[in-house]
């Protein structure tokens, strides 16, 4: 099955970035193919929903101008048209927006892989993700 239009979402963690990219392309990407890599910048409001004992994200964050580096190198690597998409809000909302925005046939999305009390208290992006989007969900379980 060829996808027409594809959402990668992407945190900006080295491991995430790498898995998610590598699952890609795995995908058969052809030149009519549109990939739009996209990450969400999240708003003041929704880190102060956050709870003052609740764990931060596990992983290495890397800076802005290095994923921007990072995602050029993906571009150039990827056989389809790509587009770069950097938004503010609530990740899952805008992520299911872009997908909804660009019509898009598949999103993929990365997962840091949190069981159980650590699931419940940090939440899982990639399952709401799965829950609200109109379109497939290929989630990429970090190993």
């Amino acid at each position: 099955m060829a996808f027409k239009t594809i959402i990668v979402a992407l945190s900006n963690s080295h491991s995430d970035l790498d898995l998610v990219i590598q699952a890609l392309t795995e995908f058969n990407l052809t030149s009519k193919t549109r990939v739009i890599l996209s990450h969400v910048v999240a708003t003041e409001k929704s880190d102060l929903d956050r709870e003052a004992n609740q764990p931060q994200p596990e992983g290495k964050n890397i800076s802005v101008g290095e994923f921007e580096k990072q995602l050029k190198v993906y571009r150039e690597k990827l056989p389809c048209s790509t587009e770069v998409e950097v938004v503010t809000g609530d990740p899952t909302e805008e992520i299911v927006r872009l997908s909804n925005i660009y019509n898009a046939d598949l999103i993929v999305i990365g997962s840091r892989g949190l069981k159980g009390i650590n699931r419940i208290l940090q939440g899982s992006i990639s399952s709401q993700v799965v829950a609200e989007a109109n379109c497939s969900v290929f989630v990429v379980k970090q190993r």
